[in-house]
């Protein structure tokens, strides 16, 4: 009976920078910024303990283009362990290194196998009768079907097919190398080793098709464990596929409900008690929370008044919980109460309001907002990863926003 394991990774983006962070401390943001190669480096480490017989990386090992090549002879050192531990490495290009983006190259150990960029290629493990398909992206875009062309099994062999692509269509993730699960099974091989989207998934497993996600969430995006699987074989069927958690730096939104909170003091003993959950999933490994308040409350405007003092409030509640979980973000998403009848008194503020709430819905606003918006991006010192949605998403929000400051400082107190 044959055995053997391998590790299936994806999505490494070595080299990440992190930028999106809005950290106040710079040393915790470079140890962010740090946290991809630490996760690789664990993966690394795993595979050794676990004696795997070979690694698959489908995709995305790089960020993009190196400043540097302090990035590419990290790589290579940890590589140079697997080497050292009998350990094979096969891996192609995604669309974030693909062959025309990463220009800068170091030359890795033999015991690597990359897949052509020109057509599919296959490696065999003749000891483990394991035959691996794959193409790697010449180009950053792929658009046509690669799978179409992969070769077909070999009869009696384990067959793997690494592929970088974006199956159907996985938003956010661009479509590339488009294909259907169809197309995947009908070429005959036992397992299809994914990249590209960010998520675990298991999309089938008659064959077995898998995302194992990225090593490390870069976002608030990308929120929850991340890693590689480790998967197990016997007599060519797949007996285990196990995830290997290896992040070092985790995102998480916590939501709390306003509603039934009457002051603020009974609004920060309650974000310190939907803090308290993360003691246990922070463990070792940094935790960024992006805290929002939501809800009716008639607190909307003394919270809208008091963001900055919140804030750090809720930083101080975080570390009173975990020295390790950092605050990444602050939103405000709670609302007035609506006011059924306005006093006389009140009119000019209420006429105020709805005079606001009117412009908010208008596109002209809108419309001035996003060229503004877009203004600042071109001025800001590339402070917005390429992956991340553009700020106009949170249009709404900073309207909204916009609105609550311009009544609170004209109405006068609540």
């Amino acid at each position: 009976m044959t055995e053997f394991k391998f590790i299936h990774a994806a999505d490494l983006h070595l080299g990440s920078p992190f930028r999106g962070l809005a950290l106040k401390e710079p040393d915790v943001a470079r140890r962010f910024a740090e946290a991809s190669r630490a996760a690789f480096s664990d993966l690394v480490s795993g595979a050794i303990d676990e004696a795997v017989d070979f690694m698959v990386i489908a995709g995305d090992v790089y960020d993009g283009d190196w400043r540097d090549n302090s990035i590419g002879l990290y790589f290579n050192r940890e590589l140079g362990r697997l080497a050292r531990a009998g350990i094979d490495v096969f891996l192609l290009r995604g669309n974030h290194d693909a062959e025309s983006v990463v220009t800068r190259s170091v030359s890795l150990p033999q015991s690597v196998r990359q897949f052509s960029t020109e057509a599919p290629e296959t490696f065999r493990i003749e000891r483990l009768r394991v035959a691996l398909h794959g193409q790697g992206f010449a180009e950053r875009a792929v658009t046509e079907n690669l799978v179409i062309k992969y070769p077909d099994p070999v009869a009696g062999w384990f067959n793997i097919g690494v592929l970088h692509t974006g199956l159907t269509g996985r938003p956010p993730h661009d479509t590339y190398a488009p294909c259907s699960k169809g197309h995947l099974g009908a070429r005959g091989y036992e397992y299809w080793a994914l990249g590209h989207v960010h998520e675990f998934e298991l999309v089938g497993t008659e064959p077995y098709i898998v995302f194992p996600g990225n090593l490390q969430g870069r976002s608030i995006r990308e929120q929850g464990a991340k890693g590689a699987v480790l998967v197990s074989v016997a007599d060519n069927l797949v007996i285990d596929l196990e995830r290997l958690i290896v992040d070092q730096a985790r995102w998480i939104e916590v939501k709390l409900e306003a509603r039934d909170l009457d002051s603020e003091g009974a609004v920060l003993r309650a974000a310190e008690e939907a803090l308290q959950p993360l003691r246990a999933d922070a463990e070792e490994r940094l935790m960024a929370v992006r805290f929002a308040i939501t809800g009716e409350t008639p607190l909307h405007r003394q919270l809208v008044g008091r963001r900055e003092q919140l804030a750090d409030e809720v930083q101080a509640a975080a570390h009173r919980v975990h020295g390790d979980i950092w605050l990444e973000k602050l939103e405000i998403r709670t609302r007035a109460p609506v006011r059924r009848q306005v006093p006389a008194a009140a009119a000019p503020a209420a006429d105020l309001a709805a005079l606001l709430e009117d412009a908010a819905k208008g596109a002209d606003l809108r419309d001035r907002a996003a060229e503004f918006l877009a203004e600042v991006k071109l001025r800001m010192p590339g402070t917005i990863p390429a992956d991340e949605q553009a700020i106009e998403a949170d249009l709404d929000v900073l309207i909204a926003e916009a609105r609550d400051l311009l009544l609170l400082r004209t109405a006068g107190p609540a």
